[in-house]
C-alpha cells in the first residue's frame, strides 16, 4: 500500500529536499508552501500535491485543515524554523523579536499539528524539524535565543504526547545536523541531500514505534 506523507514548510531548503526524498520512495506527498514562489518550486517536482498555509496565521490553519478533512496519512512532518534576530543576543532582544521567533519555531508548529492529529493514522508519525541547539542539556552560549525556541518546541511537543493518553502515535523531535541552506550558511558539513536523506529513512522507520523521541538525521538519541 502507498504511504502518504503531508510535509509543511517544503517550498525550500530541507522542506523541498524532503519532498523529493519522499517522491524517490513513492510516496503520496502534500506539501505546502506559503507563497507564489513557494508553489512554483513545488509544483515543479513530479506527482505533488501543492498546498499553502501560513502556519503563524490561525486562520490560515484552520483552512487547510478545513481542505484535508476526510483524509489520513501515514506521516505528518512540520518543518518551521527561522533564526530569529540578526544580534542573536538575549539582553537586546524586543518583545516583537522574541514574540515571533517563539511563535513560529515552537508555538505554531504545535497549534498546526494539534489541528492535524485527527488527519494521522492509527500507527502513524508526527514529526518536527527541531534543533540540536534545542537540548538543555547541551545548551551553547551561542545562539541563545534560537535554542530557546527550539527547546519550547521541545517541551511542548513532550506534553503534546503526554497529553494523548494511549496512543499508537510516534512523535518526534528531529535535527537535521548542520546543513548548508540559507539558516546553515556555506560552511555547514553536510548537504541537503545527506540530511534529507536521513530525515527521511528515520521517519519512515518510526511507524508503530510510539512515544516521543528527540533524535538527529541518522537516528541517534539526543539529551532533551
Amino acid at each position: 500500500m502507498t504511504k502518504t506523507a503531508l510535509i509543511i514548510g517544503a517550498s525550500r531548503g530541507l522542506g523541498l529536499g524532503l519532498v523529493r526524498r519522499f517522491r524517490e520512495q513513492h510516496w503520496e506527498v502534500v506539501a505546502t508552501c506559503r507563497d507564489d514562489r513557494g508553489a512554483q518550486a513545488l509544483g515543479a517536482l513530479d506527482g505533488v500535491e501543492v498546498e499553502r498555509v501560513d502556519i503563524c496565521a490561525p486562520a490560515s490553519r484552520e483552512a487547510l485543515a478545513g481542505r484535508l478533512e476526510g483524509r489520513t496519512f501515514d506521516l505528518v512532518f512540520i518543518n518551521a524554523g527561522i533564526p530569529g534576530p540578526a544580534h542573536r543576543q538575549v539582553a537586546p532582544a524586543t518583545a516583537e523579536e522574541a514574540g515571533t521567533l517563539f511563535l513560529t519555531n515552537a508555538i505554531a508548529p504545535v497549534q498546526m499539528a494539534e489541528r492535524l492529529l485527527g488527519r494521522l493514522a492509527p500507527d502513524g508519525v508526527l514529526g518536527f524539524m527541531s534543533s540540536v541547539m534545542g537540548s538543555v542539556e547541551l545548551a551553547q552560549a551561542q545562539h541563545r535565543l534560537y535554542g530557546a525556541s527550539k527547546a519550547a518546541l521541545n517541551h511542548l511537543v513532550h506534553s503534546l504526547w503526554a497529553g494523548l493518553g494511549e496512543t499508537r502515535l510516534t512523535l518526534l523531535c528531529l535535527h537535521p545536523g548542520w546543513v548548508q541552506t540559507d539558516m546553515g550558511g556555506a560552511e555547514a558539513p553536510l548537504d541537503v541531500g545527506t540530511s534529507t536523506a536521513g530525515v527521511c529513512r528515520v521517519l519512515a522507520g518510526a511507524a508503530g514505534r510510539g512515544g516521543v523521541h528527540f533524535i538527529d538525521y541518522r537516528g541517534q538519541a539526543l539529551p532533551w
